[in-house]
């Protein structure tokens, strides 16, 4: 069966290509342990970026930023502490999505957890 969109990686590609466009420099990608995932790693300036890319056919479940449940905020906070304390990083971070949603344009939403 031929998928017409994006797949996970596809979306990741796409997500990592626009945001070197807007400056950002990639640090890692797929970086995983017992508690997750991060998507891309990325730093802006001094900032570490760390991005959650979510891709969406349609809106019928809620679309893309509403597969970001609490849960998978919280499994992504204790992924993302752990990566930092590994790679020994004392730096100001925040997390990102990049959203896409069937052929809309992608939606950038910084600092999701505040």
């Amino acid at each position: 069966m031929k998928l017409n969109h994006p797949t996970g990686q596809q979306t990741e590609d796409a997500a990592l290509a626009y945001l070197k466009k807007k400056g950002l420099q990639l640090i890692e990608r797929n970086w995983h342990c017992a508690f997750g995932e991060i998507d891309l790693v990325m730093r802006q300036g001094d900032i570490y970026v760390f991005v959650e890319v979510k891709y969406r056919k349609n809106n019928q479940f809620g679309g893309s930023m509403y597969s970001i449940s609490d849960a998978k905020c919280a499994k992504l906070t204790k992924t993302i502490e752990l990566y930092l304390q590994t790679k020994r990083i004392q730096a100001p971070c925040r997390v990102d999505a990049w959203l896409l949603q069937g052929q809309n344009e992608p939606v950038w939403l910084q600092n999701i957890l505040g």
